[in-house]
């Protein structure tokens, strides 16, 4: 994701050849600071990858978690309707709707506004 933004890779840093001057830099030195640059973004990338593998397992917790808490919900909408022992004509079709909206994932207009 992020690879893209990012102009050098630690390849790149590695395989930089810079022109030689008789008042350049001493190439050891350069060396030894590219090396530690190289390092450094190899760290970045490492931190990167994991952030965003942590990102993608804490999304598909979430997602869990709401399907659980939408599956509380109508286990407790049942419960109650089963107490009143009557079932009419409106509860099965509340029931069916509910169940609808669980596996197809329609979202009641009433929710539209809602976050969960």
């Amino acid at each position: 994701m992020y690879q893209n933004k990012i102009t050098l890779m630690p390849q790149d840093i590695l395989e930089k050849d810079f022109k030689i001057d008789t008042r350049g830099y001493r190439l050891k030195e350069v060396d030894q600071f590219l090396d530690i640059i190289i390092g450094d973004y190899e760290q970045f990338f490492n931190i990167i990858n994991n952030l965003e593998k942590e990102k993608a397992d804490l999304l598909a917790e979430i997602m869990s978690l709401k399907q659980e808490l939408r599956n509380s919900k109508f286990n407790m909408e049942v419960a109650r309707s089963a107490d009143n022992q009557e079932v009419t004509n409106v509860d099965i079709m509340r029931r069916v709707s509910q169940l609808e909206k669980m596996v197809y994932g329609i979202k009641n207009s009433n929710d539209s506004g809602r976050k969960e």
